[in-house]
C-alpha cells in the first residue's frame, strides 16, 4: 500500500473516488457531503490531497482546503474504499494528510467537522479538540459545501451554530502534535446527546 500526494496524473480516480464518497453516505445514513468528479479533480491537481493505492487500484483519499486567507484549513472527504476497510488504513491517510497540512501550512488552524466517532478518535490523537462552529472559519464558501449534506436544514435552522457534526480544531499555537489515546465513551456520549436534540426539534 502506497499513501502518496496526489497530483495530476490520479486525475483518472476522480470518478471511484466521487462514487465512493456517495456509496458511503448511502450506506451510513449519515451526514456526508457529496463530491463531484470535477471537484476531486480540483483537489487532485494542486498538491493538497493524499491518495492511497494498491498498485494501479484506488484505496482511499483525503484533500486539504484552504480558508479565511490561509488562517484555517480543513482536512476533508477522508474515504477508505469498502476493499480496504478495517485494516487501520483510514487512520494512516488521516496522519500523513494532517503532516502535509502543517508542513504546507504550518500557522494554520486544522479543523474539520463529522459525525463519525472513529473520525473524532483520530482527529482527538492527533491533537485535535472539539470546539464550537463559532471558533470554525466564517468563511461562507466553507459552509456552502454542506448543501449536500441530508442534515444541512438543521445547520440553516441554528443559523450555522451548530448541527450533528462535532467541530474538531487544531491550533498550532497551543496544541502540540503528539500522539494520545481516547476515551470513546465521552465522544460517544457527546454524539448521542446531540443526536438526541436534534430529533427532538424534528419531531415537534
Amino acid at each position: 500500500m502506497e499513501i502518496i500526494i496526489a497530483n495530476e496524473s490520479h486525475f483518472k480516480y476522480a470518478q471511484i473516488i466521487s462514487d465512493t464518497i456517495s456509496e458511503s453516505a448511502k450506506v451510513r445514513g449519515t451526514g456526508i457531503a457529496q463530491r463531484s468528479p470535477e471537484y476531486i479533480i480540483q483537489r487532485l491537481q494542486n498538491g493538497n490531497a493524499v491518495i492511497a493505492l494498491d498498485g494501479e487500484n484506488f484505496a482511499g483519499f483525503c484533500y486539504i482546503e484552504v480558508w479565511g486567507n490561509k488562517n484555517f484549513v480543513a482536512n476533508s472527504g477522508l474515504i477508505v474504499h469498502p476493499d480496504y476497510r478495517n485494516q487501520g488504513l483510514a487512520k494512516k491517510i488521516k496522519k500523513a494528510v494532517f503532516e502535509l497540512s502543517r508542513k504546507k501550512f504550518p500557522d494554520a488552524k486544522i479543523f474539520g467537522i463529522t459525525t463519525g466517532l472513529a473520525v473524532m478518535k483520530m482527529n482527538y490523537e492527533l491533537g485535535y479538540k472539539p470546539v464550537t462552529f463559532s471558533e470554525l472559519t466564517d468563511d461562507p464558501e466553507f459552509w456552502k459545501g454542506c448543501q449536500t449534506c441530508k442534515n444541512f436544514d438543521i445547520l440553516t435552522r441554528t443559523d450555522r451554530k451548530m448541527c450533528l457534526c462535532t467541530g474538531m480544531l487544531h491550533d498550532p499555537k497551543v496544541n502540540t502534535y503528539k500522539s494520545r489515546k481516547l476515551n470513546g465513551k465521552a465522544f460517544q456520549r457527546l454524539k448521542e446527546m446531540k443526536q438526541n436534540l436534534f430529533l427532538k426539534k424534528k419531531t415537534k
